[in-house]
């Protein structure tokens, strides 16, 4: 198959920048853009000098596969639609505002037979790829992501703006779904969760403990992980990951772990290119986004029954 032809629905923040790296690959030719509002999306697509379409259907006639950049509520809509189009999709993360707009997503994918992946970037991370190689026995996950407020992506709560990254990789470093959620939550700067602390128990024993905040002073994004014997600290924003381990009879010794530098969002690209034109399965498919979006809505859940408890007792 030729390279395939992409069309990029959203010229939001983040939509510029898949349209900066599809300009730049060469494994994609950027077919154009569309947006609900003409003018973001002739200015966003004035450095690349692409077609700006004036409906979503226009762009479909156009491309081969697309990238959905929108708001988390229009993923499924806009998503079912392009790949009854024909398309290939790429949408966003988190994969839809719930699991049953998640599964309508998954159901066109099938009988289409479209590709569709979903955008849960950090599994493109070089610290990632290079944690994933090495795990064996997950024991126990201490997760901080951080970040100073800004206005974007307040159409949803932290855990679906933030959280939802490292709950990704927890369920597919461990290979499983939790059996017990706890979680706490509040709302400080906008009505839905800012700030949420989460607990996940999995089969055979191994926690995560999550801590998600987007009204933090600070930026900061680390991961922990303990197997036997070693511990793992991870830090995402450098894009790099050190390895303790114990060394008999009671030293540890420690070395980075070998990481390959590579922008996450062209990695993730690029991986999809490869899928649409191999007809390959994604490296992070649907089902893994429904997972993923799956405890998100039980953290939520446990996040608003903890709150009905905190008011009785304040009330009491």
């Amino acid at each position: 198959m030729a390279e395939p032809r992409i069309g990029l629905v959203g010229a939001g923040v983040f939509g510029r920048n898949h349209l900066r790296v599809i300009h730049s690959s060469p494994k994609a030719t950027l077919a154009g853009v569309y947006d609900v509002d003409p003018s973001r999306a002739a200015e966003a697509a004035k450095p690349y000098g692409c077609p700006v379409f004036d409906s979503l259907d226009a762009l479909a006639d156009v491309a081969n596969a697309a990238i959905v950049a929108t708001p988390t509520v229009t993923h499924s809509a806009i998503g079912c639609r392009l790949m009854q189009r024909g398309l290939d999709v790429l949408v966003e993360k988190p994969i839809a505002e719930s699991p049953a707009s998640a599964r309508a997503l998954l159901e066109t994918a099938r009988y289409t037979g479209a590709i569709l992946q979903v955008g849960h970037l950090e599994w493109f991370n070089p610290a990632v790829i290079a944690l994933a190689a090495v795990v064996n026995k997950p024991l126990f996950f201490e997760i901080h992501r951080l970040s100073e407020f800004t206005p974007r992506s307040l159409d949803v709560d932290v855990v679906l703006d933030l959280m939802i990254h490292d709950i990704d990789i927890v369920l597919r470093l461990t290979g499983q779904m939790p059996e017990e959620i706890r979680a706490a939550g509040i709302s400080i700067l906008t009505p839905k969760v800012d700030i949420a602390n989460v607990r996940l128990q999995f089969p055979g024993g191994c926690v995560a403990n999550l801590t998600a905040s987007r009204v933090s002073t600070e930026r900061v994004r680390k991961l922990r992980l303990f197997q036997p014997h070693e511990y793992i600290s991870l830090d995402y924003t450098r894009k790099d990951a050190m390895r303790f381990r114990v060394k008999p009879p009671l030293a540890i010794d420690f070395s980075p772990l070998p990481v390959t530098g590579d922008e996450p969002l062209r990695l993730e690209l690029e991986a999809f290119f490869e899928a649409v034109a191999h007809r390959k399965t994604p490296v992070v498919t649907g089902e893994h986004g429904l997972s993923a979006l799956e405890v998100a809505s039980g953290i939520l859940d446990k996040i608003e029954e903890h709150s009905r408890v905190v008011s009785q007792a304040l009330r009491g």
